[in-house]
This record gives C-alpha cells, structure tokens and sequence, in this order.
C-alpha cells in the first residue's frame, strides 16, 4: 500500500490497486460505523459540545445582584436568653410568620404568611415566564444552571453559614449535605440533562414496519414543590434546577421553620434568569403556613405536585390533588436500616454508623434508623461506640466546633423523647444520652445512643428524625433473620450492608424492600444524582434525580410518523366503511395468522385470505 501511494511509485496492478483500495474502503466504513457506536455508548461528542460551550461561553457573575445577610456566631450566642421558641405566627400580625433561630431561639426576621389567591397569582406569572421558557434551547437552560453553579462555588462560606443560623446545622453538614448535592445535581444535569430528554425511539412491530414511532418528553407546565426544613439550601433549589431545564415554571412551598433563608436562596434562581435575559417570575417563592401549601396544590395554574414530608401529610397533599386529578410525587421519608456482618472490621464501620445516624442531627430523609448489628460483634460494637456517641459536642454552629446541632422543630425534641421513653419502658438500654439538652439555649436533644429494640417498640416503625443511634441485635448471626427484620418495617426508601463479602451484601440487600442500596456505604446514591432517588410503601411513591427523575417533569408523549416518502397508511376497503362482516372477518384473520400464526403454511395461507378479502 505504501508502494502504491508513494511518489516515484511505477504503474501498479490493476488487481493489487483495486484489492487495496477495497480493503481500504471497508477499514474507513468500519472505523466509521465503530467510532458512531463508540459515541453513541459514551457520547463523545456531546462531552466535546459541552467542553467548548463551557470553555468559550462565559456566564455572568451574580454575585452584585444578591445581598446575602452577614452571619455572627457571636450574635448568635448572645442572643441565647430566650427559653422557649417564639409562636410562628405572631397574633398581632398574622399575616406574617415569625422565623427564628433553633440554636438560640431568637429572631431572625419575619417573611409573608401568604393567602390563597396570593399564592395563584404567584402561579399565574410563573406560567405566563413559561409559555416562552418552554421554547428555549438546552444550551440557554445550561447558561442559567452555570450561573447558578459558578455564584455557589464562590459563596461556600456565606450559605453554609445562613444554613446554619436558619435551620440549626453545623457548617460541616450544610457543606455536605446542601452544597455538595446541589452541586452535583447542576454538573449531572448539564452533563446528562439533554441526553435524557432526547426523543427515545421505540421498536415497530412488523405491520408498522412502514412507521417511525418515538417518545417525546414535553414540559408539564407549572411544578408546585413542597420542599421541607431539613436542607433549606438544596430543597430550595432540589426541584427548581430538574423543573427549569425541563422546561417548566417552578412554585416552591418552603417550610415555615425555614423561610428566613429560603427567601435568600430564592433571589438566587431568581437573579440567575434575569442576568441571562429570562423572565425571573419562571420561578416563585411562597412562605406561609399549612393553608399556603394547601393553596398550592389546589390551585389550577398547577400541573403537578412534589411533596417531601411525612405519611400524614402527603395523604392530605393527595386528598387536596385529588379532586383535580393532579399527578404527584411524594417522598416521605424512612427508616432505613444500615446492617453490619459479623464478618467487619468494627474499627472500619464505627465511623459509618456514626455519620449515618448523627449526620444533620439526624434528620434525614435516608438517615440510619436502625441499626442492625450481627450478634456476635454486637457487644464490642457498642463497647467501641458509646463513648464516641458520649463525647460528641454540641451547641451554637455558629461559634465553636460542634458535631451535632440544633433540632429544627421544638415538637420534633418531644416526639423523640416520647419514641426513647417508650422503648426504654419496653427494655431498651440507654447508654448516654435520651433527654434534651438543657446545658444551652436553642431546640438541642442529646446524641442517644440506644441497645436492646425490639419490634414491640414505637421507635421500630416510627420515623424518628432526630440524633438516636438504635441498634438491633440480629440473633445467630443469620442473614435470613436479618432481612426478615429489615423487611418488617412500613417503610421502605434506602439500605445499606457492610460485609467483608461483596456477593454476601448483594445477597443480604437486594431481597430488602426498599428503594435504595447501597453495599459497604452509606448515603451515596442520592450523590450519584444519576440514579433515582424514591422509596415504596411509607416511603411514598414517584422519583426525582436521574432520568426517571427529570422525565417526571415531563409529560410523555408517544409518536408515530411515516417512516418512507410518499408511502402512508390506507383502510383496505375490506374494512372500511359501509362494512361487510364476510370481507372484515377474513381479511382480520388473515392478518392475525399472518403477523402471530407460528406455522408457515398457516402464514401461506393468511397471505391468499388476505388477496381473497381485501
């Protein structure tokens, strides 16, 4: 071949010009079609799009166009004179609710307590943003998520910190549990968003065969989320990201226990539309109380609900969404189980089981509940875990360093202590903690650690969002008995097994009924914003993150086209109208022996009914 081509070469033969020149032609279609399927596996090219559009396409910077508050901790602890947590509507001015802070209990600001025909016209703007956002491009929805992403990386600081002062968390857990995740959920959705709502192209059968068929995923309209206190930060801006680069308009319901900051985060989303040229009332804010949320998912600009909370209340938010058949997804929390074989190292999943049930104070939606701990590791596994549960610091996250903060509701201090006195009278072993904490000002409840549940007790089956470490012994070191444990739970969101066996975990959890595992680590799933996070029974049902996620916002239109030029379906008259039984009913039955008859000559025979009828 080199011969061939080269300069000086002499007239070659004929027939080695034209075996090279096919062997050529066959390696070009080969590396052709190989490197269109290599895309298609890894997407190549999109990577090479975003690449560019990110290197040349710069975002503007928002940070002019936000104020957020400054945060002192030494405000913080002066202002811990108060005893009791201040009424969230204030009955001289009820058309406010009060905000406050959980480590100090004192006041922070007040933010509107908003009527129903309030929250409709908050609804109606949104919709009206929408009917032109609808018809953006992808490339316009990443600018505004990339100008989101760049102001959060460049005030870490500053919204950890109005996490902290609003909802009682330390700035450690704000930086995981809000910034991290919200992060990941932007880098996911520019870099899988549009791969995800691409059309998919659906198989024909072989009387379509003339028929191209595909599924489209068109925006919904208006989202209405109800987001709860736990992370204020990302729960504001969880649905508003999956919401907005789907083509929809967003009205979030934030929680009354942390509007302070939610009103800040807001302005965020907000200021990020505008800078790029977009109608900021795409996205609204509504603070206010039960009634607010209830005007939400009643009202008629809505076209579907998010719920995060507990059971009780999302069966309201389904009986209120009802009446107008409006879809909704709820997550509704857990208990989720976290086991440890007999065959681990305890000096390895002792600061597993620590970051799982202490992480935010406990309260997380997939937080360890419960925690199942083989037999025969079990007294050495509380040996080496009591006093690290004992000497955990807590306090103001503002000031010094602490490992547990606040708690974000006062009523959530007294449903735990109910859950912790009714096991300990049912013969739980409490170890250190089980009472509030009453060495500071602010909603603290101890670090709990708590041996010897049973299934008798409350706290087996209620959630209890709140820093209590329950382990359960499993008998005999048996995994059938442990699953049949896990499984006896009205809950059902996410799990964990730590084994020194991989196939053993794998084995134990995927006979859980849950909707999420995770083998020898905790909490990692909903960080891979590429897998649907949900549960089932108690858990609620729907999910966000992942393709199923952002295809939720969607509605899913099926399509069919023709396929060829010039050739479209016609009604054979057989069938067409005025009808005639006789020609119908043959010419139907021979296309039913010709397309699912599974003998040859049966299909010969369809083929001559078929010219006999039609």
């Amino acid at each position: 071949a080199l011969k061939l081509f080269s300069a000086d070469a002499q007239a070659a033969d004929p027939t080695v010009t034209k075996v090279i020149s096919i062997l050529l032609l066959c390696t070009s279609t080969f590396f052709v079609i190989a490197l269109h399927y290599v895309n298609k596996e890894w997407k190549f090219g999109r990577d090479i799009k975003l690449s560019l559009e990110a290197l040349f396409q710069r975002v503007p910077d928002i940070s002019g166009s936000i104020n957020l508050p400054k945060v002192d901790g030494n405000d913080e602890k002066k202002g811990g004179t108060v005893n009791k947590p201040l009424s969230l509507i204030d009955p001289a001015s009820p058309s406010l609710v009060q905000c406050y802070s959980p480590s100090s209990l004192s006041k922070i600001g007040t933010v509107p307590n908003l009527s129903a025909k309030e929250v409709s016209d908050m609804a109606l703007r949104s919709k009206n943003a929408q009917q032109v956002w609808k018809s953006t491009t992808f490339a316009q929805r990443r600018r505004v998520l990339r100008t989101l992403q760049k102001y959060v990386v460049s005030h870490v600081d500053e919204i950890c910190l109005l996490c902290a002062k609003d909802s009682g968390k330390t700035q450690v857990d704000a930086l995981l549990g809000e910034i991290l995740t919200t992060c990941e959920k932007i880098r996911t959705l520019l870099h899988h968003g549009e791969t995800w709502l691409e059309r998919s192209p659906r198989e024909v059968n072989p009387m379509m065969m003339h028929k191209t068929a595909y599924v489209e995923y068109v925006p919904l309209g208006v989202l209405g989320i109800i987001a709860p206190w736990n992370y204020p930060f990302h729960n504001m801006l969880n649905h508003v990201l999956s919401g907005i680069f789907s083509g929809n308009g967003v009205v979030t319901k934030c929680s009354e226990h942390t509007s302070w900051s939610s009103m800040y985060f807001h302005n965020i989303c907000r200021a990020a539309l505008e800078e790029n040229g977009f109608d900021p009332d795409l996205v609204q804010l509504c603070t206010g109380m039960a009634e607010t949320g209830k005007a939400l998912v009643e009202c008629p600009h809505i076209d579907k609900i998010f719920f995060t909370g507990s059971p009780n209340v999302g069966r309201h938010v389904m009986k209120g969404a009802a009446p107008f058949l409006k879809p909704v997804v709820l997550e509704l929390g857990g208990k989720d189980a976290m086991v440890f074989c007999d065959d681990v190292k305890l000096n390895e999943v002792i600061p597993w089981a620590m970051r799982g049930c202490f992480q935010n104070c406990g309260q997380n939606c997939c937080g360890v509940e419960r925690l199942f701990v083989y037999e025969s590791i079990a007294k050495d596994f509380i040996n080496g875990i009591k006093d690290k549960v004992a000497t955990l610091r807590q306090g103001c996250p503002l000031g010094d360093d602490v490992d547990c903060g606040a708690m974000v509701m006062d009523q959530q201090c007294d449903l735990i202590q109910a859950l912790v006195d009714d096991a300990v009278a049912k013969g739980a072993i409490v170890h250190c903690g089980g009472k509030r904490n009453t060495t500071t000002a602010g909603q603290f409840y101890q670090p709990t650690l708590l041996s010897g549940v049973t299934s008798e007790m409350r706290i087996w089956k209620e959630e209890v969002f709140g820093p209590i470490m329950c382990v359960v012994v499993v008998p005999g070191d048996n995994d059938d008995v442990c699953v049949n444990m896990v499984n006896d739970c009205p809950f059902g969101l996410g799990s964990s097994v730590y084994s020194a066996s991989k196939s053993r975990a794998l084995a134990i959890g995927s006979q859980f009924n849950t909707g999420m595992f995770t083998a020898n680590d905790f909490g990692v799933n909903y960080l891979i914003q590429s897998l649907p996070f949900g549960g089932v029974k108690e858990s609620g049902f729907g999910r966000f993150a992942g393709p199923e996620g952002l295809r939720s916002c969607c509605l899913e239109r099926s399509m069919v086209i023709d396929r060829i030029p010039g050739v479209k379906t016609t009604i054979p008259g057989a069938i067409d109208y005025p009808m005639n039984t006789t020609q119908g009913m043959g010419f139907g039955k021979g296309l039913v022996e010709l397309f699912y008859g599974d003998t040859f000559w049966g299909k010969v025979k369809a083929i001559v009914n078929l010219i006999r009828y039609g």
